[in-house]
Parts: structure tokens; sequence; C-alpha cells
């Protein structure tokens, strides 16, 4: 056990913390679609550095996706989905480049701050319909894939861009569902090659992925697209509060 727990330097009360915050966010991904890492990280990121987060996020988004692979598969905007996914493959070696270099504490602010900003432009129902053409999403998936490099939140960029589409709420979601599960199989690639995702690493997400799963069950339980109007804005709020006093207590 001392092994599965050591790339995650956490007190027992700070691990306790992580059960609870992965249940969460596995309850909002299951309803919501999304946030699911943003909001781990957001809440995390004050005491596990980001690039121990990656390779834990990685495996919670896989089964996340995989729970909800059918959904996703039947109301995703799969052409576009495709396009989307091209881009966060050509995107995530950047992003996770600058994770690997950068300093632990300027990672993790960068983290924080693109949750932030991501949240803030979502809450304000950004619309950019330069967005909607071929290039615009293939744009997208790009930066998408640098954020996840970065946070693994590039599941927000796409929320983003999917918002600008004027989507139902259930093609939305499972045009995200769809697109972190396709996603996350070409990033692992990039996880081993930069040697993010190792073996113990491997063994501390296999271990936390059960109550990840446990929240996300629930979640899709719950979901209900005449709610969206009510738990969206709520989980963005959520996230900008969290995102903004990880930051601070990090600068301060």
């Amino acid at each position: 056990m001392t092994e599965i727990w050591s790339t995650l330097p956490t007190t027992p009360s700070q691990t306790i913390l992580l059960f609870g915050i992965l249940f969460v966010a596995g309850l909002v991904r299951g309803f919501a679609g999304f946030a699911l890492s943003a909001l781990v990280m957001a809440s995390a990121a004050s005491f596990i550095a980001p690039i121990l987060l990656i390779p834990i996020l990685w495996f919670q988004e896989m089964a996340a996706s995989l729970l909800m692979a059918r959904g996703g598969w039947q109301d995703a905007d799969r052409p576009r989905t495709a396009l989307l996914v091209i881009g966060n493959w050509l995107g995530w070696p950047l992003g996770l480049w600058l994770t690997v270099t950068l300093p632990v504490e300027a990672s993790k602010q960068i983290a924080l701050a693109i949750i932030l900003v991501l949240a803030a432009l979502q809450l304000l129902r950004v619309n950019i319909p330069a967005l909607a053409s071929r290039a615009g999403t293939l744009i997208t998936g790009f930066i998408a894939g640098i954020v996840s490099g970065v946070a693994h939140v590039g599941g927000m960029v796409v929320a983003l861009y999917v918002l600008s589409q004027n989507n139902s709420a259930r093609s939305m979601r499972g045009t995200l569902v769809l697109y972190l599960f396709i996603g996350s199989l070409g990033s692992l690639v990039y996880l081993i090659f930069f040697n993010v995702m190792t073996y113990t690493a491997t063994l501390s997400a296999l271990t936390l992925t059960p109550i990840t799963l446990l929240g996300v069950w629930l979640g899709t339980k719950l979901f209900n697209p005449r709610w969206e109007p009510y738990y969206k804005p709520f989980c963005l709020c959520l996230l900008i509060g969290l995102a903004a006093f990880s930051l601070l207590r990090s600068m301060i």
C-alpha cells in the first residue's frame, strides 16, 4: 500500500479529502458530461502537484467515459468529434511538455488560471461563431489538447465550443463524452513517452477509480435535460470559486 500511494504526498486527512473530491467530481461528470478533471484539479492542486494528478485523471476520465460511452455514441455529433480528437492529439504533447518543464508552482497556477477563465467564459455563455467551421473545430481540438496536457481540462474547451453550436443538452453531453473517450486513448501514448504514466501512478489511479465510478453512476441516474438551466451554472460557479480560492492560496 505504501508503494501505491508513494506518488501522492498526502496526509491521511488529505487522502480522505481526495476521496470526497473524486466522488463529487464523478457525480458532476455523470449528469453534466464534463468537469470531472476540472473539479479535481481546482480542488486538489493545492496539495497535489498537477503533474501527479494528470495520470490519475486520465484513468478517472477513461473509466467514466466507458461507463457513459453508449449514450455518448448515440447522441454525439460524430463528424465534429472526429475533428476535435485529431486536433486534441496534435496539441497534447505541447501542453504536456510545458507541464513537465515548468516548476510545480508555476504549472499549478497556470492550470488553475485556465480553469478559472474557461469556467467564466462558459458561465457568460460566450459565443464564438468562427468555431463553427471545420478549421475552427480543428483549432478548438488543438487548444483543448494543449490545455489537457497542462491541466487535463480540455473537455472544458470543447464544452465552450459545443456551446457555440447551440446544440441540445443531450447532443452536447454526448459529444463531450465521445471526445473525452477517444481523445484519452491517444493521449496515453504521450503520457507514457513523457514518463508521466508510470507503474506506480497507474496503481494509485486504479485504486481511486471505484470512488469516481460510484459518483458517475449516480450522476447518470440523476441526469435530466430539464435541470440544465440550474445545474450547469451551479457547477461553473463552483469551479470558478474553487479555482480562484486555490489560485489565491498558491500566490500568497
